[in-house]
């Protein structure tokens, strides 16, 4: 097997072409992506649950909108915290927080959420997440199902998901830019 290039900390953005729904205009943040596999969390998929409901201790830490997201279709019965941390934590990573890329990084949920409500710029949940076993994201990529952009820390964030895939497409300088006018119905044309 060929050597892998890691991915982590990068965005996978669904093309128009990627018939899947599941990831339909999805935005998905690489939290890991090794010779073993990828696994990674939908940013732009809401569900209607409050972070409440399910983690009471860090519904005041999580941004707008505060609800849960769907991470993707895995282990739909797991959470997930992703946070950025202003400045990447510096020399130091608060305790509970694991550096994944730059100032993005996963929160142990197991932790109290008074050790890191000082450190957190934001906080996101997610149920589930989108994981490919080996090789199989680098064939979908090969078949051009997914457009590999940098991320943002405010792309775990944004207060506006719906237009996630839009703005990430609009802030790309090549031809991308354009793919983000594409229409979300293209037989209305």
């Amino acid at each position: 097997m060929t050597e892998v290039s890691s991915l982590t900390g990068r965005l996978l953005v669904a093309t128009p072409a990627l018939a899947d729904p599941n990831f339909d205009r999805a935005v998905v943040l690489l939290l890991d992506h090794d010779e073993e596999g990828s696994l990674g969390v939908v940013l732009n998929r809401p569900t209607p649950v409050g972070v409440g409901d399910i983690l009471e201790g860090w519904a005041e830490l999580a941004g707008e909108p505060g609800v849960v997201f769907q991470g993707g279709p895995v282990s739909l019965d797991s959470a997930l915290g992703v946070a950025v941390i202003p400045g990447g934590a510096g020399d130091g990573a608060p305790l509970g927080w694991r550096r994944v890329h730059g100032a993005i990084g996963l929160v142990d949920l197991e932790t109290p959420p008074e050790l890191l409500a000082s450190a957190l710029g934001s906080l996101r949940i997610f149920a589930g997440y989108a994981g490919w076993g080996p090789g199989q994201l680098e064939d979908e990529l090969v078949e051009g199902a997914w457009y590999v952009v940098e991320s943002e820390p405010g792309d775990v964030s944004s207060p506006a998901p719906e237009r996630l895939w839009r703005e990430v497409l609009r802030r790309q300088r090549s031809e991308l830019a354009m793919v983000a006018t594409y229409p979300d119905d293209p037989s209305l044309n």
